[in-house]
């Protein structure tokens, strides 16, 4: 990214920390019970292979990598506006998104180096474009028995009164005249369909329409990213669905159901990370009480394919305390507190981080199909970046911020938003969505998020390749059409291994460095599985890796690769890394009877943590509390292994 360090003097926020105070009382658990549908076990089964894409036939062998990010808000969303962003749009965020340079809240001029393929303006539903109208006394929604009061505190700057009074609404108990007109809100509806459509270029540009659908539960996060397949003549028959009224995801599932019935379209919701959720994001009650069935296995598999893992507020892969044998475990974690601010109850940690980190909520949903005959976390990996900002950028060495006040500045090192959870400087640069699609089109790239041959990246564009299955030999690594040869043969990230027939699965594993950035260390199969006693386990397999470096005899562990990061410059170089590795590997402890779950990770070598470019770059200190280097990574989605026995029962 190129920035014109050419701020202009904003306003002081002194509010903002008012609005994350938001958060902690977001969205009371209103109950809301799904409709019964008659659905077979069998049914679940085909669901969650994930085989087909929602949108018909199966497609093409994707040949083209597109990078994106389907988390982006505007000043359109009630927090962007108050926390500073009054000026970037969402026509800039496309522009921006696609290589154009824009004026950012702040008054910087920053551009991408590198185009995106696809973005989402995901701008939160509730009171969605209510802050940027009544700046503009936009005449529909002055009709609002709310309007003039709002209006009158901000332009008296009394935000405080106005964030008290919307705190209040949100859950439950606010003023009765807080409704939103309805003409309001279809015409911005209106207008962000309209946007999309202009900025939508098949084959060269994706532009998604979609919204946030921002639940919470007493501080815990709940929120989803809702992403329209169609266009906007079919998109706009429905205005987004508001969680001011429940926190139940199973309401914005009956909302979506009821959007597809009535226009013939395709959607689904795209949950955020769920490491500040308290574990409620991956529970394994729904939020009625009740216990999870089939049907609420299959209307989540329906709507819920793929989970955003890595963005702003932390990476939620594994945490150090379920894998004190993964040395990787501790990248970015948020783990101290809920989206609220509330800090997490010391005795309950293991449970809670059962239920939010990835890797044993993928772990957990194989005991559910083991008691239940069906999985609800049979979902795909990808990144996204959550910016407030309007800025989709998760590059760490030119790292413009993920809110107004996190911008480039020599300040973001020390300023804090809101207190602890939000001090700039435990932000996180991430991150991205990497698709395998054969074309660059909405219908394509969201087919291949319902069928899950999708991956994260913390950032960098690193080119991966997954395929599991029974028949994939060694030698066709070597093969110059080893992945029309593994497709033939296996399945891609994302998919079910067919009906077992040989020993023990075997898989194909290729990772390309990001052409722009650092090389690579190792790549990795992560196992999860429940063993005969029912319990979860997991174990993490290098498979190739850089240098020629030899494990250690006894414990059998690859040493770490030599770090050529100079802190004080900010600078490194790719002599310890690999360009490229390509690895094949056979489970050596496969058990025909244990459901088995795996995925790919993939380290980068040491590099500069975006704080640590700030401080060389504005010459200032290092703050101590921060990690100076990291190893950036990619995540691919899992390949499922499921018993015959589990099969011939759900049958």
């Amino acid at each position: 990214m190129q920035v014109s360090l050419t701020p202009r003097i904003s306003r002081v926020r002194f509010y903002a920390w008012l609005a994350m105070s938001v958060l902690a009382v977001f969205w009371p658990g209103y109950q809301v019970a799904a409709e019964d549908e008659e659905i077979s076990a069998t049914a679940i089964v085909e669901i969650s292979a994930g085989a087909m894409p929602m949108g018909g036939a199966k497609p093409p062998q994707p040949s083209q990598l597109l990078w994106g990010d389907l988390h982006v808000h505007s000043n359109l969303s009630f927090d962007a506006f108050a926390f500073g962003n009054e000026t970037v749009s969402s026509e800039s965020a496309f522009a921006f998104a696609r290589g154009e340079a824009i004026t950012t809240a702040s008054g910087l001029t920053a551009q991408l180096d590198r185009p995106l393929d696809f973005l989402l303006v995901s701008d939160h539903a509730e009171f969605l474009g209510v802050m940027r109208g009544l700046t503009e006394k936009d005449p529909s929604l002055l009709e609002a028995k709310f309007a003039a009061r709002w209006l009158g505190w901000l332009e008296d700057e009394q935000l405080p009164k106005l964030l008290d009074e919307f705190v209040a609404s949100i859950a439950g108990e606010g003023s009765p005249d807080l409704i939103v007109p309805e003409q309001f809100a279809f015409s911005v509806w209106e207008h962000i369909n309209d946007v999309a459509e202009a900025f939508n270029e098949p084959g060269t540009f994706t532009a998604f329409i979609g919204y946030e659908w921002t639940a919470m539960d007493a501080g815990r996060n709940l929120h989803r990213n809702v992403i329209f397949r169609d266009g906007g003549a079919t998109v706009r028959q429905f205005v987004p669905f508001s969680s001011t009224g429940t926190s139940d995801p199973e309401a914005l599932w009956n909302h979506l159901e009821a959007w597809t019935t009535r226009t013939g379209g395709e959607v689904m919701a795209i949950p955020h990370n769920g490491n500040l959720s308290d574990g409620l994001m991956f529970a394994e009650e729904r939020m009625n009480g009740e216990p999870i069935d089939g049907d609420y296995v299959s209307r989540r598999l329906r709507w819920e394919p793929v989970v955003e893992m890595t963005q702003v507020k932390g990476d939620a892969e594994a945490h150090p305390l379920l894998s004190p044998e993964d040395p990787f475990a501790d990248f970015e974690n948020w783990d101290k507190t809920n989206i609220g601010g509330t800090p997490k109850d010391a005795s309950k940690l293991v449970d809670m981080y059962s239920h939010e980190y990835v890797r044993p909520v993928l772990q957990v949903g194989l005991q559910l199909q083991e008691r239940i005959g069906g999985n609800p976390f049979k979902f795909g990996m990808i990144g996204s970046t959550d910016a407030h900002t309007g800025m989709a950028t998760a590059d760490s060495d030119n790292y413009q911020g993920k809110f107004p006040d996190s911008e480039a500045s020599a300040l973001r090192l020390s300023n804090k938003m809101g207190g602890v959870l939000w001090a700039n400087r435990d932000l996180t640069a991430s991150g991205y969505a990497a698709v395998w699609a054969p074309a660059n089109t909405r219908e394509a790239i969201f087919d291949a998020l319902a069928r899950k041959e999708v991956y994260a990246s913390t950032g960098p564009r690193i080119a991966v390749r997954f395929f599991g299955g029974w028949a994939l030999d060694e030698a066709i690594i070597n093969r110059a059409d080893m992945i029309e040869t593994a497709y033939q043969n296996g399945v891609p990230m994302g998919g079910d291994l067919p009906p077992r027939t040989a020993d023990a699965p075997k898989f194909i594993l290729s990772a390309q460095a990001d052409p722009e950035g650092a090389a690579l260390d190792r790549v990795q199969i992560v196992k999860g599985w429940i063993d005969q006693t029912g319990a979860r386990r997991e174990k993490i397999y290098d498979v190739a890796w850089s240098l020629g470096r030899m494990r250690d005899p006894v414990t059998h562990a690859l040493p770490p690769v030599a770090s050529t990061v100079d802190v004080s410059a900010a600078t490194y170089d790719n002599s310890q890394g690999a360009q490229q590795l390509t690895g094949w590997w056979q489970d050596p402890e496969f058990d025909a009877q244990e459901a088995a779950v795996y995925y790919a990770r993939v380290i980068e070598i040491p590099t500069p943590r975006w704080t640590t470019y700030d401080a060389a770059r504005f010459g200032v200190a290092l703050p101590s509390d921060v990690p100076a280097t990291i190893q950036e990574r990619a995540y691919t989605s899992p390949i499922w292994y499921t018993p015959e026995r589990l099969q011939m029962e759900a049958r």
